[in-house]
């Protein structure tokens, strides 16, 4: 593709960058990265994707905007109070980068649509906030062959990774979800607003890194933090072999739906 001069300058840091330059910068402006979630993870995801010039974000959401989301959802304004927030992104994004096209989905992220949402995507984002929609995005992922990036926060506690195929799933290291209100969310718990922030520009990076093939993934490795005390930690792991969607002998082999938390019935949220 040809840049125009207002592209060039536009992504003129990036094309300054050795590993990057004018060809990295066409990798960029012609991926496709999906979305899972409108909330505190997908919103600066989406906005340092756009940001960067992807050429096509895909966005999915159920859920609309209320007053608690202000707190750590900054593609959301106030002014977007009861407006979907695939509409709110996608108004957002156009702000910010008229080059990027913008599928918006508002739907929920399911057993019956996760093959057909990440089939023309090249990596996904899990923004989600409950275990059963990050496993369903594991397992149709693993059985896609996409590659992902997962994130989760919680307090003041955030955690990521990400998958390629034949690497760490995230059944290896999470064998199943945990019972229905066993482990709180957000919403239960709390979540200091800027970890959201902090997670969702690293899944943004890894992100642009599998795009233009720059440096090494958060693949193998769990990295964590906790903004207490700006402690930040590596695990580096290995595939399970009794990995039940992965390993020598898969028991999964198909998508589930897995009962979601009370909390999280009434707005079957899918964002953090």
């Amino acid at each position: 593709m040809e840049f125009t001069e207002e592209q060039i300058v536009r992504y003129s840091r990036h094309i300054l960058l050795k590993d990057v330059g004018v060809e990295g910068q066409e990798k960029i402006s012609n991926g496709k990265v999906l979305i899972v979630g409108a909330g505190g993870l997908g919103a600066p995801v989406a906005f340092y994707l756009a940001a960067a010039g992807v050429g096509t974000i895909g966005i999915i959401d159920g859920d609309t905007v209320d007053l608690s989301n202000l707190q750590r959802q900054i593609i959301h304004f106030t002014a977007d109070m009861g407006k979907t927030k695939v509409l709110s992104a996608k108004e957002k994004i156009a702000q910010l980068n008229p080059d990027v096209k913008v599928n918006a989905y508002q739907d929920l992220f399911t057993s019956a649509n996760a093959f057909e949402l990440i089939k023309d995507y090249d990596f996904i984002i899990d923004g989600t906030d409950n275990f059963p929609v990050k496993f369903l995005i594991n397992d149709a992922c693993v059985l896609a062959g996409k590659p992902f990036s997962h994130g989760g926060i919680l307090r003041f506690d955030g955690q990521t990774f990400t998958h390629t195929q034949g690497n760490v799933c995230y059944r290896c290291l999470f064998n199943s979800p945990p019972p229905p209100n066993a482990v709180p969310t957000c919403s239960q718990a709390g979540v200091l607003g800027a970890i959201a922030g902090m997670l969702g520009t690293i899944q943004a990076a890894e992100a642009l890194k599998y795009l233009t093939g720059v440096g090494e993934l958060l693949t193998n490795r769990l990295l964590s933090f906790n903004a207490k005390t700006m402690d930040f930690r590596t695990v580096h792991t290995r595939r399970s072999p009794r990995c039940p969607i992965c390993g020598e002998h898969p028991t999964v082999t198909t998508l589930i739906d897995y009962e979601q938390a009370a909390c999280d019935i009434l707005s079957h949220k899918n964002n953090s």
